[in-house]
């Protein structure tokens, strides 16, 4: 099982971020559509803790077993939260003017999709898993 952990402080920090996760879905060999899809949803995470808490950490971590592939992304802040979980995961809900895409976009990008949040910031888990291919 490998592991990496990104600090994200600056937009630097979240190219760093999608491209670990790209390399690290190729290196366990998800095919290039699932490589996007995680690169994409860990980006978006990122960008959320950037522009919402200032910052935060990103974790990647291959749990893949024999019997299936599963790449998992960890994103926390220490932010003021998310007042209105139900609302933000709602598409077309937006607190900085954007489309509204980021947190439903994401969920649908992946497997397994959770999310706390309150006063001391958000956690974002997130997961996809495929069945190897023996």
């Amino acid at each position: 099982m490998s592991s990496q952990t990104i600090e994200l402080a600056n937009s630097a920090d979240l190219l760093r971020a999608r491209l670990a996760a790209r390399a690290m879905a190729k290196e366990i060999g998800l095919g290039v559509m699932d490589q996007t899809r995680f690169a994409t949803a860990v980006s978006e995470l990122s960008r959320n803790a950037l522009v919402y808490a200032s910052g935060g950490r990103c974790e990647l971590r291959d749990l893949s077993d024999h019997a299936q592939i599963r790449l998992q992304a960890e994103v926390r802040d220490s932010g003021p939260g998310i007042e209105d979980l139900q609302q933000a995961m709602s598409d077309g809900f937006s607190t900085s003017g954007s489309l509204g895409a980021g947190l439903p976009g994401t969920q649908r990008l992946v497997d397994h999709f959770d999310i706390q949040s309150g006063t001391g910031g958000t956690v974002v888990s997130i997961q996809i898993v495929r069945r190897r291919r023996h």
